[in-house]
């Protein structure tokens, strides 16, 4: 019998089977839940045609979340595909690489930022809150960061949004822990994924990983990130919110 056994989940950012989202609906089967997964536009057909290499083949909702329709029509999905609802992982950004990342932060041009914000950040306010009617006592809300606490080498205003989204976090922690929904996060170190071969210059931080972290680092191994999301998933913290759980191999501990 697996830690989440009998939980129903939404996971979103389900593209390439390489992604992270992919590695947590997997480890979330395994687990006992049953999934849904989500993407929009091009990437639909993607992600369909990945969810059959899933344990089980998990339904596909498409799922903008800048999209008011989409997130209004959400809960009636879920309860379609799922008949109810006890967590969702949220694992989306974006970021223009060609104007806001790879160097590009001093000058970088409003439309694309607050893009960047809305989707990386803010939506993990507004996809909770459409689905929070569905959230009861013991659900979770878990996300993907990556360390804003300092500025990284060709991350640029993703930091900035990262930063944006911890602090989301801590607000979502507090306003929905009374109803006793827990909101946390999962700050994983570099990994091989679509989003992260999209920014430009992100191998001067995957380089120094490795040597850095007590406890190494894999690059292409996203399975620790996954437990970890599923670990919060699950009834196993109880008593745990607003919290941000590194997955790094000890990088974030050390001075050099």
């Amino acid at each position: 019998m697996g830690i989440l056994e009998g939980k129903k989940l939404l996971v979103t950012g389900v593209t390439m089977d390489n992604s992270i989202g992919f590695a947590a609906a997997r480890a979330a089967q395994e687990q006992g839940a049953d999934v849904v997964i989500s993407n929009f536009g091009r990437a639909l057909g993607i992600t369909r045609r990945i969810a059959k290499r899933l344990p089980t083949e998990a339904d596909v909702l498409e799922l903008d979340v800048t999209d008011e329709q989409h997130l209004a029509d959400l809960p009636g999905r879920i309860e379609e595909s799922l008949g109810g609802l006890d967590g969702v992982f949220h694992s989306i950004a974006f970021g223009n690489p060609e104007t806001i990342l790879g160097g590009r932060f001093v000058g970088a041009p409003w439309d694309d930022v607050s893009q960047a914000l809305q989707v990386s950040a803010y939506s993990l306010m507004s996809l909770t809150n459409a689905v929070r009617p569905m959230l009861g006592q013991g659900s979770g809300v878990v996300g993907m960061t990556f360390d804003a606490t300092v500025a990284w080498p060709a991350y640029d205003w993703m930091g900035v949004a990262k930063a944006g989204l911890e602090s989301c976090a801590r607000y979502l922690a507090r306003d929905l822990g009374p109803d006793g929904v827990r909101v946390n996060l999962v700050s994983a170190g570099p990994l091989k994924t679509l989003a992260a071969k999209a920014i430009p210059g992100f191998e001067e931080i995957e380089n120094v990983w490795n040597d850095r972290a007590p406890l190494g680092w894999d690059e292409k191994d996203n399975e620790p990130t996954a437990r970890a999301v599923i670990a919060l998933l699950s009834d196993f913290f109880p008593a745990t919110t607003g919290e941000i759980v590194h997955v790094d191999g000890g990088y974030h501990a050390m001075g050099v």
